[in-house]
């Protein structure tokens, strides 16, 4: 069958540190159910999961992988006293969990994550980018 998806978006030339509104972003990791892309972070929570039309979340992943839930995790942008920006993730909560250096999330768990740091959903890995890893370069 066809796919209903956009195809220019798999085409795009994609710059890991191009972010416009300077809040970073996350990168997906190629796999067997989705091509790599580039997702840029807002302010607030960032809500990742499996996109759906219509289903309101934020940072939608275009993938197949059945272990990724629509609402599976979220990033917190915020900015800190001194006005860094600050980014933690929590589960959705999912059913497969969120892991992050191969350590799942608890329930209500909190994780202050840097630039670099690499989490999971189901069988996706993400890499966070930070905006203040894009002035640094």
């Amino acid at each position: 069958g066809s796919s209903k998806l956009r195809e220019t978006r798999k085409e795009e030339k994609l710059d890991e540190n191009a972010n416009e509104k300077g809040y970073g972003s996350i990168v997906v990791i190629e796999n067997v159910f989705a091509y790599k892309q580039v997702i840029p972070l807002q302010l607030g929570d960032n809500i990742i999961g499996r996109y759906m039309k219509n289903s309101g979340i934020n940072c939608p992943i275009e993938t197949v992988d059945p272990s990724v839930d629509m609402n599976h995790c979220v990033i917190n942008v915020s900015r800190d006293k001194k006005g860094k920006l600050k980014y933690v993730l929590r589960d959705g909560p999912s059913y497969t969990g969120t892991f992050v250096d191969n350590e799942i999330l608890g329930d209500r768990e909190r994780r202050v994550i840097e630039d670099g740091t690499l989490f999971t959903i189901g069988a996706t890995s993400i890499i966070l980018r930070t905006a203040d890893s894009e002035e640094e370069n």
